[in-house]
């Protein structure tokens, strides 16, 4: 009996398989079993991007025929990896420009776990190379980035999964549908949303010499090309707004966007945002160690806020969301949550679902976050369900543009200073035209800023 089988096997017997099957529906067998080996690729190998294809290939006998990635080591050291996991045991072909590796492997599904400055070019040449995408969040590092995105999706009628797994997370379904959906809550009139986590990686190394390798010039690709300071990867790219959006793109995605699927809402009416850096100032880091950002809805505020210094507000939900809601509230975290009614009624806890013993292979793998495992295989296999049906995924490119997008709003309106309204039909920040002309970054020549009316 084949890896496959038995990963399959252990997958029906684990503790979200009956979720799973409910959420897949008439395909769910069908999808278990699918009828042919797809062909994956994927783009950047470091820590992320490995661990989203180790919980694909548990899920699906997929044929991983080619990584790509800068850095020389790091790809080779993938390479043997998925040698080993995959049930072919074939050494997938490795490559240094993720451009050679969709033309000349032609994969059938591409993953997407480069920094966030890449986003959004690979998954629309991997879309426009007939790929369906799983890209990690967020989805791009402006606006109008996830404009395209979301427009080659439709074009090329491709399905994109966003690596926002907390919708396959299972004891967050289950808060969605008994506590929230069930009416526990009552009216929800105020969100709050935090990231305590000390996580800027604030330094000042050395500029030095860039080994061989590594490909610094590819690894940039658009980016503003900072001087070399050591190696970006596994986390040093994350300090720098050249790359990403600090923190509130980082961290205020993942609650945010579990908040609008929770609350099925859509895109905020205003975004403000004050904050900046407060106290770290002894380092190269150039994002906010300090943010507060409000969302606004109809008579709902959506409040997000992350210190990447002092105390948790709560030490049992250092990231977390809280819905307030006029008959309770719901505290909830990757980890665990908590439902506390008002007044006399039963109070709820859960904690996350963990799968260690019928997944013994995590429990081996450097880096794993083992909490999530459980939500990434059923985000998988949600992707491959769409797949098969032609239908939209949980975690679809447009609501993972919505998230994003609100994010990066937020850092713009902390920046002019003022409440921002997006019109996403017109692509416009409304009545502020200086505001506008930053919903798209500067590309660093040759490569050029994808255009949401010609991708």
């Amino acid at each position: 009996m084949n890896d496959f089988h038995i990963n399959r096997r252990q997958f029906l017997k684990s503790a979200s398989a009956s979720l799973a099957l409910t959420t897949l529906g008439a395909n769910a067998m069908d999808i278990l079993y699918p009828p042919k080996k797809l062909r994956v690729g994927l783009i950047g190998t470091g820590w992320y991007g490995k661990s989203d294809l180790f919980r694909l290939i548990q899920v699906a006998p997929v044929e991983v025929v080619g990584l790509c990635d800068v850095d020389k080591h790091l790809l080779t050291e993938a390479a043997t990896m998925v040698s080993q996991r995959q049930q072919s045991k074939k050494t997938p072909a490795q490559y240094g420009d993720y451009r050679k590796l969709l033309s000349e492997q032609k994969p059938e599904i591409v993953l997407v776990g480069t920094p966030d400055h890449w986003h959004a070019l690979q998954a629309i040449d991997a879309m426009k190379a007939g790929a369906h995408v799983y890209v990690q969040k967020p989805i791009s590092v402006d606006v109008l980035e996830g404009e395209a995105m979301v427009a080659a999706a439709r074009k090329y009628k491709r399905v994109v999964q966003v690596g926002t797994q907390r919708k396959s997370t299972p004891h967050l379904i289950e808060a969605k549908k008994n506590i929230v959906d069930a009416g526990l809550l009552g009216k929800v009139s105020h969100v709050e949303m935090c990231c305590y986590y000390h996580m800027r990686n604030n330094g000042n190394p050395p500029t030095q010499a860039i080994p061989d390798f590594f490909d610094y010039d590819m690894w940039t690709g658009p980016a503003p090309m900072r001087p070399f300071d050591g190696l970006p990867h596994t986390r040093w790219w994350r300090t720098f707004m050249e790359y990403g959006n600090g923190i509130i793109g980082d961290m205020c995605v993942h609650m945010l966007d579990t908040v609008r699927w929770m609350l099925k809402l859509g895109w905020p009416k205003r975004i403000s945002s004050t904050g900046g850096i407060y106290v770290q100032k002894e380092g190269k880091s150039n994002i906010a160690d300090t943010q507060t950002a409000v969302f606004e809805y109809d008579e709902l505020n959506c409040v997000w806020q992350h210190r990447t210094w002092g105390t948790a507000a709560n030490p049992d939900y250092p990231w977390s969301f809280t819905l307030y809601g006029d008959k309770g509230t719901l505290i909830a975290s990757t980890m665990q949550y908590d439902f506390i009614p008002t007044g006399q009624g039963q109070k709820i806890h859960k904690d996350v679902v963990y799968e260690k013993e019928k997944y013994p292979e995590d429990l081996k793998e450097q880096g794993i976050e083992l909490n999530a495992a459980p939500a990434t295989r059923l985000h998988m296999l949600n992707f491959l369900g769409a797949i098969e049906t032609n239908g939209r995924p949980v975690a679809d490119i447009e609501e993972g543009h919505i998230s994003t997008a609100s994010c990066i709003l937020a850092n713009i309106a902390m920046q002019t200073g003022r409440p921002l309204t997006y019109d996403p039909i017109a692509r416009q920040v409304i009545g502020d035209p200086d505001a506008t002309r930053l919903l798209a970054r500067s590309y660093r020549s040759p490569w050029i800023h994808p255009d949401p009316e010609h991708v």
